[in-house]
């Protein structure tokens, strides 16, 4: 994205005239294919794919830069090349994060996601973040955070750091007589290993293929090697040129409207076709015309501060008035003003300009502004935290929990225990993680109704009953809740007696829905007895056998046990949306409807509900105490899950129930199960 034509223009045009202004009107292609999808994803569903053709000219033009370029030695040459990187890159990006690091503080009050991604994008590391956090690139949640398009940025960096070594030490950079033949072999075995790991890991693990360095390598490679090739091969490209370039144009636009199905083919093609189009781009055809056009050009010089820009308005705006048929024009010319400020006021002047006379001044500048910069971030995210904020949060508080008398007295302060006495011989016990603190309003109503005692009791981040053993990690919570957990099973199975009925409550897909919530993947590795770590399906069964085993407990003892199904989840920056939009003046334009269609939960893409259901349902059957309290059909009647009722929340934040609704409507349904336990 940040490579340049104009880079080596001054230096070289005069000596081999390497600068190809229709490389600028190719950029400027990709740079609107991408708004265009980042605008609306239904208008060109395959427009990310712009990026990678970024990538390609990426490739192509930093080894034209870097032929012939005069270097007295190793260091020399080094040196000179990560200075001029530092020129191009840090004043622009730096600019951006720090206008924009302030921007999201003033209507997000929680901007960690954004602010941790910004910081890491000034390292060159914002996609090694992204993918540690497994996130979709191609998800709502994306949108919401001001500096995800940086991952590019960040592959491409990581490029740079392998690439000067390949050129120098395959004798390219010293011009010897096989430095192009050995650039060439080194980069194409490079490039097709490269290739296979990206074709292999896409399906299996998409974050990991998109995000990955290694898995992307191929793609700048590709440019590399097409300028080699059309430099030493002019048979080849005079061939190439042969395909007609608006075909190749329109065959590109063709690609992007294939399914995401497709999307990893479709990567492999997009960079075949950019290749033969660089080719084909000739003086005397009409796409040459186009693509040379002043006015492309121009785009396509200042696509790299373009680029940058362009997804902080599109983020802000979709925290703020949101994106309308009204707004595009608005937001277009914001971007296309702050660009060009960039370009003419930061990029141009620093990048042609002497900083510090001396090269290891630069690369000293240029780190310390990082540093700085770095500091600012972390002012705006601690102590500064909320300072900023125009708005007022929206979300309930937390539970009032109180450690009762009878609570165990070895329960940790991770955990939360809430008791009521009503002087009743039966018992209604709550149980799970906080999405059973989220209930206690709702169970203190239905104990109150059926002449019940309460005792709830949640841990944070853990399934009841309490599976697994102890595992070699550093997350010494995980270790105390599930301590916790088991000392609140041993006085469950001591003290249920007749009538009692125990709620099993709990994030259900967090807990063994895989990695579509966004959790590292070895957090979903059963830690096994001997040490080892089993897979996502044996944690899963391990709790279906000890549900089996309390059910039975439970039927022995005359008690019902009840589980509640999967609740509806939302991307928390959709949930702030969703939350009292009135309560904020900056938001009052987007008129959130505040509806999914419930296929969001249940489709191919995203069926974790509709599996974890099915089998918490046949585990219902498999025994005649079990009753499940189906909070799924409430949240989404018919085809939509809501957020709210038009009266109250039905949520507090992206996945935890308001405590007001759980009583009004959950309350009644919980009653009627218990009503049939003696039956």
């Amino acid at each position: 994205m940040t490579s340049r034509a104009s880079d080596s223009k001054s230096t070289y045009q005069s000596k081999s005239s390497r600068y190809r202004p229709e490389i600028d009107g190719l950029r400027a292609f990709a740079v609107i294919v991408v708004i265009i999808n980042h605008f609306n994803k239904d208008i060109l569903p395959g427009g990310y794919l712009g990026v990678d053709i970024f990538f390609v000219i990426s490739g192509y033009v930093i080894t034209s830069s870097l032929l012939g370029r005069p270097s007295k030695d190793f260091k020399d040459f080094i040196s000179g090349f990560y200075e001029r990187r530092i020129k191009r890159l840090v004043p622009a990006l730096s600019v951006f994060v720090l206008i924009t690091s302030i921007a999201i503080c003033l209507f997000d009050p929680s901007p960690d996601a954004s602010l941790k991604t910004g910081l890491t994008s000034l390292f060159g590391l914002s996609n090694l973040y992204l993918l540690k956090q497994s996130t979709d690139y191609f998800a709502q949640s994306t949108e919401f955070n001001v500096f995800t398009h940086t991952w590019s940025l960040g592959v491409e960096e990581q490029f740079y750091v392998i690439f000067p070594f390949l050129i120098w030490f395959s004798g390219f950079g010293r011009q010897t007589k096989n430095g192009v033949r050995n650039l060439f072999l080194a980069v194409g075995v490079l490039t097709m290993t490269s290739l296979i790991g990206f074709l292999y890991l896409y399906p299996v693990n998409q974050p990991a293929a998109y995000f990955w360095m290694p898995t992307r390598f191929w793609e700048m490679a590709a440019g590399c090697l097409i300028f080699i090739v059309f430099h030493r091969h002019t048979s080849l490209e005079q061939f190439l040129a042969k395909f007609p370039p608006l075909l190749l144009v329109a065959l590109m636009i063709g690609v992007m409207y294939r399914p995401m199905s497709m999307a990893a083919s479709s990567t492999v093609v997009l960079v075949a076709l950019s290749s033969i189009l660089m080719a084909s781009l000739k003086e005397g055809t009409a796409a040459f015309r186009i693509f040379t056009n002043s006015k492309v050009i121009y785009i396509g010089v200042i696509s790299y501060s373009l680029y940058l820009w362009h997804w902080g308005v599109l983020s802000i705006s979709r925290w703020t008035i949101g994106v309308h048929w009204w707004s595009v024009p608005i937001q277009v010319a914001l971007m296309l003003g702050l660009a060009i400020a960039s370009y003419r006021y930061i990029e141009t002047p620093l990048r042609t300009g002497n900083w510090l006379g001396r090269r290891w001044k630069t690369l000293t500048l240029g780190g310390g502004v990082l540093v700085a910069l770095s500091g600012g971030l972390f002012a705006l995210k601690k102590p500064l935290r909320g300072q900023l904020f125009v708005g007022k949060e929206t979300f309930e508080k937390s539970t009032p929990f109180i450690k009762g008398k009878q609570c165990q007295p070895r329960i940790s302060e991770l955990s939360s225990c809430y008791y009521v006495d009503n002087k009743s011989n039966e018992t209604l016990w709550v149980l799970g993680d906080s999405h059973a603190g989220a209930l206690y309003m709702a169970a203190e109503e239905t104990a109150s109704i059926q002449n019940m005692n309460l005792k709830l009791y949640t841990a944070q981040g853990t399934p009841f009953p309490p599976v697994g053993h102890y595992r070699k990690s550093k997350k010494q919570q995980d270790l105390q809740t599930l301590d916790d957990f088991r000392l609140i099973e041993d006085t469950l199975k001591r003290q249920l007696k007749s009538g009692d009925v125990v709620l099993l409550s709990m994030r259900l897909p967090y807990h063994f829905g895989g990695t579509y919530y966004e959790r590292p993947a070895s957090d979903f590795m059963f830690p096994r007895r001997d040490g080892s770590f089993g897979s996502q399906k044996e944690y899963f069964n391990e709790w279906v056998s000890s549900v089996k085993k309390l059910a039975a407990l439970a039927q022995d003892r005359g008690a019902m046990l009840i589980i509640q199904t999967p609740t509806p989840e939302w991307k928390r920056e959709k949930a702030k949306q969703c939350s009292n939009p009135d309560l904020q003046w900056f938001n009052s334009l987007q008129k959130e409807t505040c509806n999914i269609e419930s296929s969001f939960f249940n489709n191919k893409e995203t069926g974790i509900y509709r599996h974890l259901f099915r089998q918490i349902n046949q585990l219902s059957k498999s025994r005649k105490n079990i009753r499940l309290l189906d909070t799924y059909s409430i949240v989404c009647p018919e085809k939509t899950c809501n957020f709210n009722d038009g009266k109250v929340d039905i949520y507090r934040d992206d996945d935890h129930l308001s405590y007001q609704w759980a009583e009004d409507m959950l309350s009644p349904e919980l009653s009627k199960l218990i009503k049939q336990r003696n039956q």
